[in-house]
């Protein structure tokens, strides 16, 4: 084969997409409620997010419509009156801390007075609800008595659905007090969609006013003598009508806040990872979280779990899915922490996305979003089983006719893309969304041989009989993907079986993939001159592939020291990891967590 029947590899060129948002947001939530937009100038809480099935998509309440750049009014901001003065809680410096790498907790001087906050939104057995809790202590260190109103107070401002993009909710914005002095958050339409209820853990004096952009403030007093300490709470409930959101506040408020704070601490402690690298523990940790809340959700209006790019507002990919993106990244994240929600997530895509495997990118409901036919996507059914079952030990998984209707669906459409004469299998578009260069591609073969293996374990005996040896498919991929000579031979990124071949890396479905595939053993010299040749790239994709490659340590080191986007994936970043657009990718920190779990556990990487 000559070097002149290769197409010469793309050259990368500056990223465009969405800008990463200035402020670096703190971020918490649960698979109810996302709340992205926490200020870390004075703590307020900007926009609120939950996932609605009937709508497929997000529905965000907000303070106001610019509210990811942090502009105009909160929809819940702390408020503190100390001695009839106003005072800022932002005046001074505030310290933040991430609890278990999920919950945002901040220490601020006022005076005199030391105030504590945690927001977090419960989670747990009998704690998981459609709500948040922003509770915060205060104590007095000064010598004199202090009379103090602390409130959380608010504006709705703006109210939006989104798929990718935001619009605007048609209807006006309304807030009105109940009976029971609990605030209620909708709009005027009827039906609606979302409506939200704030409400005091105690006696409160309650303030609603009406307008274009009603406000409300929720106030109670504490007497603080000197070294005396107290504790205020602030419950958020959302429900499909304001009845809805107003009953889940009171179960909030029956329950207390501290046995929910209990409750969520327990819990997300199930979740933290061990490598026996500290500063590893809590990076895989942190990426498993967001990619645990943000990339699955329970819509509000049928409590049934789904998989999507982001829940954070500011992801392009928004509220849409690829199979690949949530069976070969989230689920695996989320399998490493939480095998039962893993074996739900994958039964769960097979019920609304396994009707048509690998077809292209859906809504959250599996609704077809945009065409295009991904090899990896339509295997990723049998890949994900399969990965699920070596860790989990769980084969029973087999049993669910789910399950099985879906390997058969999605076998017979990787049999209709197979070549006449070679086994190999064509794709249409790369895993990012492209026009294949040239009809077969490495990695979705690679990927195609993974799920082969699987079918012949995970299909009856009489399917199994059917299914194309992988080792076929893997010899195949050295005779038409290799390229160059004796002592140069790298695998190019896609053939078309008469001789042409491209190098064009899909940052997506990149060549560093292939021993994760069992493709090619990491040590090949084939393999190791192809991530050579690949090298870095401003793909957060491909430096997460470079993991499982030749110079897997120095990634480590660079992953760990890489500050992205405020700590969360972005799908482009600049050599130092500073991300450049695309940010609040929870699947992409799904794969990251998942990736440096297994670089670490099954190859023994460290950081060099």
């Amino acid at each position: 084969m000559s070097e002149d029947n290769l197409t010469p590899s793309a050259t990368e060129s500056t990223p465009t997409g969405v800008p990463v948002p200035t402020i670096p947001w703190q971020v918490t939530g649960n698979h109810w409620l996302a709340l992205p937009c926490i200020h870390p100038g004075d703590a307020s809480i900007h926009a609120v997010g939950l996932l609605h099935r009937g709508a497929r998509a997000a529905v965000e309440f907000a303070g106001h419509a610019d509210f990811v750049q942090g502009q105009g009014p909160a929809l819940a901001r702390p408020r503190l009156v100390v001695d009839g003065a106003p005072v800022a809680l932002g005046s001074g410096r505030i310290a933040w801390e991430r609890a278990l790498q999920w919950l945002p907790t901040f220490t601020a001087q006022v005076g005199d007075l030391l105030v504590r906050g945690t927001i977090f939104a419960p989670f747990g057995q009998d704690a998981d609800m459609a709500g948040a809790v922003y509770a915060m202590a205060l104590e007095n260190r000064g010598s004199v008595p202090h009379s103090i109103d602390v409130g959380l107070e608010g504006t709705l401002g703006h109210r939006q659905i989104r798929v990718r993009t935001p619009r605007p909710a048609e209807d006006a914005h309304r807030i009105t007090r109940s009976a029971h002095d609990v605030v209620l958050l909708d709009g005027a339409a009827v039906p609606g969609l979302v409506a939200l209820a704030v409400a005091a853990d105690g006696a409160a004096v309650v303030q609603v006013e009406e307008g274009e952009t009603p406000t409300y403030a929720l106030t109670r007093t504490v007497t603080l003598a000197p070294g005396e300490r107290a504790e205020v709470a602030f419950y958020l409930a959302a429900g499909p009508e304001r009845d809805g959101a107003e009953a889940t506040c009171a179960v909030m408020r029956r329950r207390g806040w501290r046995p929910l704070l209990t409750a969520t601490r327990d819990a997300l402690r199930m979740l933290e990872q061990s490598t026996g690298v500290e500063s590893l523990d809590a990076l895989i940790t942190r990426h498993l979280c967001f990619a645990y809340f943000f990339s699955v959700g329970r819509a509000l209006d049928d409590a049934h779990f789904y998989i999507v790019r982001s829940r954070a507002p500011w992801c392009p990919s928004g509220m849409t899915i690829r199979d690949w993106e949530a069976l070969a990244w989230t689920v695996p994240a989320v399998q490493l922490a939480d095998a039962p929600l893993a074996r739900e997530l994958i039964l769960r895509m097979c019920e609304v996305h396994g009707y048509a495997p690998g077809r292209g990118v859906h809504y959250l409901d599996g609704t077809l979003f945009e065409p295009g036919f991904t090899l990896e996507g339509a295997a990723s059914y049998a890949v994900a089983a399969e990965r699920y079952i070596r860790e989990s030990g769980d084969d029973q998984i087999v049993e669910e006719g789910v399950l099985a209707d879906t390997l058969y669906l999605s076998h017979d459409d990787l049999v209709a893309r197979r070549d006449a004469q070679h086994p190999l299998y064509r794709t249409e578009v790369t895993l990012d969304g492209r026009p294949t260069p040239l009809p077969f591609s490495l990695h979705g073969n690679a990927v195609v041989a993974f799920a082969m293996d699987a079918f012949k374990k995970l299909l009856d005996e009489e399917g199994a009989k059917e299914v194309q040896d992988p080792a076929a498919i893997r010899a195949a991929l050295r005779r038409h993907f290799v390229t160059g000579g004796e002592g140069k031979s790298t695998f190019a990124a896609s053939a078309d079986l008469r001789g042409e071949r491209t190098l064009d890396d899909d940052p997506v479905g990149s060549a560093l993939w292939l021993p994760l595939w069992e493709a090619i053993d990491r040590t090949d010299s084939t393999y190791r001159r192809t991530a050579k040749r690949i090298g870095a790239s401003e793909a957060l994709a491909v430096q997460i592939a470079r993991l499982l490659g030749p110079d897997a340590g120095e990634m480590l080191e660079w992953v760990r020291r890489a500050p992205l986007a405020n700590g969360w994936a972005a799908s482009r970043t600049d050599a130092d990891g500073r991300a450049q657009v695309d940010g609040g990718d929870a699947a992409l920190s799904g794969l990251l967590a998942a990736t440096l779990w297994f670089a670490v556990h099954a190859h023994g990487v460290r950081p060099n």
